[in-house]
């Protein structure tokens, strides 16, 4: 009987660390689009995102909420972003920022 529960428990906590691996390479994938993504905005956007790497990963993340409440989410999906709105939202945030900066005088 203690063998029994003793192989339950091994069973369980076996499943719930495949489960936390997989969210965690399934965050570090969404992150890498959203990197892509806000890379991209850059290099349609004239000027720079600031921030480098994590400008870009700001910009795809709040670029994929803004495209996603703008026109919706249509495919293609990767990673659990939407592509198409999420560069469209990602370029209309880094025109943003760009307009921002060049009137403050800061970027």
């Amino acid at each position: 009987m203690g063998v029994a529960i003793g192989l339950i428990a091994a069973l369980i906590v076996l499943l719930i660390l495949i489960k936390i691996t997989f969210t965690l390479v399934g965050l570090v994938f969404t992150l890498l689009v959203a990197a892509v993504i806000g890379f991209l905005a850059g290099y349609i956007v004239p000027g720079r995102l600031p921030y480098g790497v994590l400008g870009a990963i700001v910009a795809g993340l709040a670029g994929s909420w803004l495209g996603t409440l703008l026109i919706g989410s249509i495919p293609p999906h990767i990673g659990g972003i939407a592509v198409i709105p999420a560069i469209v939202g990602a370029v209309i945030l880094a025109f943003g920022l760009r307009l921002i900066g060049s009137v403050t005088g800061r970027l």
